[in-house]
């Protein structure tokens, strides 16, 4: 019986090369952006991903106030959050969200599409967001990402 002729390589923590990426929002559709923002994050843009690794970017996004929602999703769409008291059931609509805390629905986003275990909890740590332009990560020389 013939064998494969290749073996599947596993990247490790020292083969990973993780870099910087910024994402402006501005004008961007929720869902579609989180969703992009999520596959670089877990690195499967890469041709060495590892399931199990945080091969991904780190990510900085610029102007997530300025993010758009289609439909009535603004005003009818409902964040459902809880304080850990009895009868600590709070909701909230992205419009409300965006005024007081701008960078939360897009985090929030996100964090709803990586996996829901140790990788998801650390690779949400390489995601970024400021409501306006300037960010603190100039040092890292990050580079433009456009959707």
């Amino acid at each position: 019986m013939n064998s494969l002729s290749y073996k599947t390589q596993f990247l490790s923590k020292n083969t990973i090369k993780k870099e910087w990426v910024i994402v402006d929002a501005e004008g961007q559709t929720l869902g579609r952006l989180c969703s992009q923002i999520a596959k670089v994050i877990r690195g499967k843009h890469k041709p060495g991903y590892t399931p199990f690794m945080d091969c991904g970017d780190n990510v900085i996004v610029i102007n997530a106030e300025k993010v758009r929602l289609t439909g009535k999703k603004m005003t009818d769409k409902e964040y459902i959050t809880h304080t850990g008291y009895p009868g600590g059931q709070r909701f909230a609509t992205p419009k409300a969200t965006l005024a007081k805390h701008p960078t939360r629905v897009i985090e929030w986003a996100v964090r709803g599409m990586l996996p829901k275990n140790r990788i998801g909890r650390t690779l949400f740590t390489n995601l970024h967001v400021y409501a306006g332009a300037e960010h603190p990560h100039a040092g890292q020389n990050p580079k433009v990402l456009k959707f």
